[in-house]
Parts: C-alpha cells; structure tokens; sequence
C-alpha cells in the first residue's frame, strides 16, 4: 500500500487557513480560494485526472469516470469550511497553527471536516497513482458553507438532480467509530447515520406600549415572551422511537453481555419501551426520541428603566423523525397559546427518511470498516446535527453519514469546542476505509 506518512503535513496546511464562512464577509473569499489553491497543490492526480466543477462559488464537484458509466454513481462529501474560535479560549496550540505534537495533527476543522476530507482525497489520489480505477462513477462533493447552512451543497445536489442523476450512494460526515456508545455496551462501535434530525429556527415576538418602567403594565412585550418561552420546556413534544434506533439497539446486542443482553433485544422489540427509558436517560438518547427545543437568543428593550415597545427570543429546534416543519410549528402555537405571540419561521427543514441497512450499499460501509478498524461492527444510528447529506434524500435512497475516524467521547467533544484534533493513526486508518469501500464498489446495480 502507498506510503501516508505525508497526511499529517497535508492535513496541517490544511488547517492553517482560516476557512470560517461565518466570517467570511469580514476576511473576504480569499482563505477559501486560497484553500482550493492548496488542494491543486497537494493533490495533481486528482486534479489531471478528474473533471472539477465550481458550482457556486464555494463548491467544488469533482467526477472520476469508473469502468461502468451506466450504474448509478456514488458520491463521497465533506466540507472545508470550519466554524470560529472565540479568542478567550485557551487552546494548548494555537487552533489555525496546525501543530502535530503528541500523536495528534491539531486545529480547527481536524475532523470537523478537514481531516475526513483529507482521507477521501488520499485514498483516490493513491488508487490513481496505482492505476486503479472504480467500478462505477464517482463524485467528490465539496461545500465551503456547510457551518452556515449555505447553499453549496444544496446547489450540487439540485444540480444532479437536473440531470437526471441519482446517487447509489452517498456518504457524508457524521458519526465515527466510538468506544462503548450505550450504557452496558462493550467494544467499538462505527456510527453510522442513516437519518437525520430535521432543523428548524423560530423566532418568538410581542409588541407592547413603551414608556417608563415606574408604571408597567401587567403584561409587557417582555414578560409575554418570557412566559412563551417558558411554557416551552423540554417535554412539549412527544416521544417516539425511530426505526434506526431500534436499528442501532438490535445491532448492539452482540456487544453485550448477560442481563443487558436480555435489556437490549427487548428495547429493540418494544420501541416505546425505547422511548420512555431514553426520555428518563436525558441527553443524547432523549434527543433521539422527541424533538428538542432551545431558546438561544433574547432580544429586546433600549434601556433600564425603559419598557420596551417589543421583544423577541429565537428558538432553536431540531425536528424527530416521524415530525415536520408545519406540525412543530403547529404544536408550539398550541403550548404558547398566547394570540399576542407571533411566530415566524427563520428557516426550516424536514427531517430526512431514513436509509436502509439490509442494502449493498450499508453492507459495503460495513466491508470497509472491517477493514480500517477490524474489531469495530458497522451500527446504524439517527443524527442529531445537520449535515450536507440531507439534500441528496428528497431524490437518492441511500445517504449515510460516517467519518471513518475513532473518536473518543474527549475527542468528540472538541468539534466545534477547544483543542480540536485528530490522531494521526486514524488518518491511515480513514484512507484505509476509503480505498477499501472504493474497491469494493459493484459494477452492475444491485437488487
């Protein structure tokens, strides 16, 4: 196998530009230009050998030709795009430096999303210095906005879309490859996410008689809202079990011993079982059974001792499976109940279908994890987070999201946080994952 000892440079430079859309109208375009500057750099196969698109002006699309241009194509993504870093946090090394130090290659975007994105582009940079070439047509889909919810890989997706093509399957960032993911749960596990949460924004206003705060009325804009806010607690929704997470329970009880293994065949019969017991657990099994619901922002008033002509607070929710945008909504306008509340809806999404796991595509996934971490089983799951995958389901039956990185829950919880980084080890391991899944892809289309 081709040597990858450079991975941890490549992903280092990578790091050092400052790709955080949520800023690029303070730094301008030029972190990203000069980004897919490097990419030509470091990857001249890829970029000789395979048709590159620009669809908008932070998407990159890149097609290698396989053997068998008839089947339907497979589609890998990942973005570039990073989100910022608040400059009082104390990070060990600075977070755009790009250190390797201790095993690790550190900085912002190291797995959310430049090391997986890295590990794609050396696993098809080396198979085409090798000659190889895949059974069936394959994409590249890079978005320089996923952080912002941009319209890159909306845009590449409508564009395939438009012609006609439908993935086989797509793959997307999302879990990875987890120690002991549920209570009682012994071994690794790969996460992979065949449905996602949907998304929503709302924001919640009232309007009231200003003057001076000596005289207030019983109910000003500000207490209106406040009380909104307030009879939207964390139980307003209802629970439910999606079949993925019954899904990911049957797929667990191999890795369970005893009287667990007894708990987790009955959890995975009886979802509602399920659904009452992850509601009592709280946290990310909770938020895998109802739709969430956060007030994030609280606006309102010009001084102290002013009352203010309206308020507003944004609400952050993250829809169930089984939800929609139309009856979240509709079941927030109940809770409130309160006419002098208006409810506008910022932005919205459903949540995705959930893709299969008795298919040749999940199979192939799973072939390949066998490969880059042997003692992991592939395990389907529900994403809580949004991801550029969720725009390819309207059309493609087969969307997952996995990062093929081993991830500790410490790890994990530097996404988006302080000291992100990635183990160098587990960049060999993500090449691995994908040249395996690319040599194993079927010429011919698959019942």
């Amino acid at each position: 196998m081709t040597d990858h000892s450079g991975a941890a440079d490549r992903l280092s430079r990578m790091i050092r530009i400052p790709t955080v859309s949520a800023e690029i109208e303070e730094r301008g375009s030029a972190p990203f230009e000069a980004f897919v500057e490097l990419l030509e750099e470091l990857y001249p196969n890829v970029h000789r050998r395979l048709a590159r698109e620009r669809i908008t002006e932070l998407g990159l699309l890149f097609h290698w030709r396989g053997a068998d241009s008839d089947s339907d194509p497979v589609v890998l993504m990942a973005h570039y795009d990073v989100v910022p870093v608040d400059a009082s946090d104390a990070w060990t090394h600075p977070p755009f430096e790009g250190r390797i130090a201790d095993g690790f290659v550190h900085g912002r975007g190291a797995l959310d999303d430049k090391g997986p994105l890295l590990v794609i582009l050396e696993a098809v940079e080396t198979l085409l210095l090798e000659g190889f070439a895949p059974a069936r047509d394959v994409y590249l889909s890079f978005g320089g906005n996923e952080e912002t919810f941009g319209d890159a890989a909306r845009t590449i997706a409508e564009t395939f879309s438009a012609r006609g093509i439908t993935p086989w399957l797509v793959l997307d960032e999302g879990g990875a490859v987890v120690d002991a993911p549920l209570p009682f749960v012994r071994g690794q596990a790969a996460m992979v996410g065949v449905g996602e949460k949907g998304a929503m924004t709302l924001r919640l206003s009232a309007r009231g008689d200003g003057g001076h705060a000596s005289a207030p009325p019983p109910l000003t804009a500000v207490t209106r809202v406040a009380r909104a806010v307030a009879r939207l607690h964390p139980r307003t929704f209802p629970t439910s079990t999606p079949r993925g997470v019954s899904r990911m329970l049957e797929r667990l009880v191999p890795s369970t011993h005893g009287p667990a293994r007894l708990l987790y065949r009955l959890l995975a019969a009886r979802p509602r079982l399920t659904a009452r017991l992850f509601a009592r657990m709280g946290g990310e099994p909770a938020a895998m059974i109802r739709t969430t619901i956060a007030a994030t922002m609280l606006e309102g008033g010009t001084a102290a001792n002013v009352l203010p002509s309206r308020a507003s607070a944004t609400i952050n929710l993250r829809i169930a499976l089984g939800e929609t945008v139309a009856s979240t909504v509709q079941r927030v306008r109940r809770r409130v109940a309160d006419r002098a509340i208006r409810i506008d809806v910022v932005d919205g999404e459903d949540p995705s279908p959930e893709s299969s796991t008795e298919n040749a595509q999940f199979e192939i996934i799973a072939d390949a994890v066998r490969t880059s971490h042997p003692g992991a089983s592939a395990v389907p799951y529900v994403m809580l987070a949004a991801t550029d995958s969720r725009h390819f389901h309207r059309f493609a039956p087969a969307v997952y999201r996995f990062a093929p990185l081993a991830m500790s829950s410490a790890l994990r919880a530097t996404i988006h946080g302080v000291d992100e980084r990635v183990a160098v080890g587990e960049l060999e391991r993500g090449i691995r994952f994908h040249r395996s899944l690319l040599q194993r892809l079927p010429a011919r289309q698959l019942p």
